[in-house]
């Protein structure tokens, strides 16, 4: 593969996640408050996305509650600094088995499944200008837990997001997963201009070597938009690999909390560095507006 190098690039910050980080690192926003709040420092930092999942404010345990996404969507639109709304749809998909002998019933510590309707109620309420679409179903490292995605889930969930005008941000952990978008696609059920996060080294989808980088990036089509980012301590790393392989940038919390070994980071400080590594190698870094233009999105707001 030639080098293809992107030369206007726009960083996404994935504020919090729905990882069990909230007691690994002060720095992990809870409450819907602390969320907005580091999300807007991450956009003044150079972030001209924001990707944002909401937490119970006590505890830190990911949640669905829409009330919490209505006050980090409010919150952020309502500061004086701009930037482009992507708000989760990955929560309700999540199933964990009971032991090898006896797998069923489900669990009842941790599973959470719901319907297509209600996974995108959030969207109705907060019409952010992108959501995301978790392309498939796989295996993840924590205990015997599932996330599921079925194809009659994920059509019907595109379905309802480009209904709503929200642009889906398809969530690529495997090529298969890549598969399947373009089916989603080619049913009419995502319109251009498609964007595509590459999910690298998320335990047990695509590991995140670069042999494995290049055979996602050669699964996206040339007329896509893709960003693409590894979990854990290649994300820095993964800043210039993901822009050199022609994608755009995807740094923050969700993904990893250290700035570099034994510091725990901010979002903004992890979005600070980000912005030297594009500059570095010559890239321009663009805006939400930008972004807007370049992806045709919508800035909406609820009624």
């Amino acid at each position: 593969m030639p080098l293809n190098m992107n030369s206007e690039v726009f960083i996404t910050c994935a504020v919090t996640g729905s990882g069990s980080t909230q007691d690994r690192s002060e720095h992990v926003p809870r409450s819907p408050e602390q969320i907005a709040n580091s999300a807007i420092e991450a956009a003044k930092a150079g972030a001209a996305v924001v990707h944002c999942h909401v937490r119970d404010p006590e505890t830190g345990v990911p949640s669905r509650k829409v009330e919490y996404y209505r006050e980090v969507t409010e919150r952020i639109r309502e500061a004086d600094t701009d930037v482009v709304l992507n708000l989760t749809a990955g929560m309700g998909g999540d199933m964990v088995f009971g032991s090898t002998e006896s797998p069923l019933p489900y669990s009842q510590n941790g599973t959470d499944m719901a319907g297509a309707s209600e996974r995108v109620k959030h969207l109705e309420e907060c019409l952010p200008e992108i959501c995301t679409l978790d392309c498939g179903t796989m295996n993840f490292a924590e205990a015997d837990y599932v996330m599921t995605n079925t194809p009659g889930m994920l059509r019907a969930m595109a379905k309802k997001m480009t209904d709503l005008g929200v642009r889906p941000e398809i969530e690529a952990f495997d090529t298969g997963h890549l598969w399947f978008a373009k089916q989603l696609v080619k049913e009419g059920l995502i319109e251009d201009p498609v964007m595509v996060q590459l999910c690298m080294n998320v335990p047990w989808g695509a590991p995140d070597d670069l042999n494995t980088l290049l055979a996602m990036v050669n699964n996206v089509p040339s007329n896509w938009t893709f960003s693409a980012f590894s979990l854990g301590r290649h994300q820095m790393p993964y800043v210039a690999a993901a822009i050199l392989s022609g994608g755009n940038v995807r740094v923050g919390l969700e993904d990893n909390i250290f700035l570099e070994k034994g510091v725990l980071a901010t979002n903004a400080q992890l979005v600070e560095r980000a912005c030297k590594i594009i500059t570095n190698l010559g890239a321009k870094i663009i805006g939400p507006s930008e972004v807007r233009e370049k992806l045709k999105l919508t800035k909406r707001v609820p009624k």
